[in-house]
């Protein structure tokens, strides 16, 4: 046997080593199997991708025809180019460390993604969040991403801290499959779409956000008012006043939720949390009214009914 045999032979052993060692680690210690098997197809993607310098990415193709007689079908050699990938992605010093509650069912998703900062955006999502691989593939289909804004965005690739309103998303997606009008929608309407899958609203709007109320009664002098929805967001600790508006963004529309948080803030809010943030849902957005409001705890967000 030649020396480059000996050395091809030599990448291989090492490769099969590593995965049958993955597949018995997996049946035995079930806590901590993924994160072993992403250590695993990082050291396996680095092997494949040196033999294919050496050898081209044939090799990979004649890896494959003996790992799955002699390891398992799984390892085709389709699956061992997308180790190879998940390796050259994540070697890469600017993508995040693989991150808790990573999957490889994760990994599968993101590595298709050519921009960088959209796969870190990703990774953290998992890590904070501990999404499933459902709802991160609901949230790559959505374009979560890509409906921030540029300035969110600076801040996330420069590791500046955001603010509770930076990671609110434009357009708010809205499931609405029973809605067979989408162009007159009504407001009452609109929130009982929401209503109906409210988790999912809620996971629209970011992170840490739970559930108070709809209809939220609150007297104004000698008149009643009513909030369309309350929420509380535990991880900046503050009341959120949801107002839903069909039409396009207008001026008085600030001032109504700016009463409305007013009255959280006085009748509500305990000292030790934060000022209430208000979110207008709107059909379309004026940004030049939000521009000169004076009031930056108010943000304006379009809906989009899928």
């Amino acid at each position: 046997m030649n020396k480059t045999s000996k050395l091809k032979d030599n990448y291989y052993s090492e490769i099969k080593e590593r995965l049958l060692e993955d597949i018995a680690y997996s049946a035995i210690k079930d806590m901590s199997k993924e994160r072993h098997r992403l250590e695993t197809y990082y050291d396996v993607g680095k092997m494949l991708a040196e033999a294919g310098k050496h050898y081209g990415n044939n090799i990979i193709g004649k890896y494959a025809e003996k790992l799955i007689t002699e390891v398992g079908r799984k390892y085709d050699k389709s699956t061992l180019y997308k180790i190879r990938k998940f390796y050259l992605v994540f070697s890469n010093e600017k993508v995040a460390p693989l991150a808790p509650h990573l999957t490889w069912s994760h990994c599968l998703l993101l590595l298709p993604l050519k921009d960088i900062n959209k796969i870190n955006y990703y990774i953290k999502q998992i890590s904070i969040k501990n999404i499933s691989k459902r709802q991160l593939h609901e949230r790559i289909k959505l374009k979560e991403y890509e409906r921030l804004d540029d300035e969110t965005k600076l801040k996330l690739i420069n590791k500046e801290d955001t603010t509770i309103t930076d990671l609110v998303p434009n357009p708010i997606v809205i499931k609405s499959s029973n809605i067979k009008d989408k162009e007159h929608i009504k407001e009452y309407v609109l929130k009982e779409t929401i209503l109906d899958d409210l988790d999912n609203f809620l996971s629209q709007l970011g992170s840490g956000y739970t559930y108070v109320s709809n209809e939220y009664k609150i007297k104004i002098g000698n008149t009643f008012n009513y909030i369309d929805l309350l929420l509380f967001n535990i991880e900046y600790n503050c009341y959120v006043v949801i107002e839903l508006k069909v039409t396009e963004l207008k001026k008085e529309h600030l001032g109504q939720i700016q009463v409305y948080m007013n009255y959280i803030d006085t009748n509500v809010k305990k000292i030790n949390h934060d000022k209430t943030i208000g979110i207008i849902l709107v059909r379309k957005d004026n940004k030049y009214i939000v521009k000169y409001s004076s009031d930056e705890r108010i943000i304006s967000r379009e809906y989009e009914l899928v």
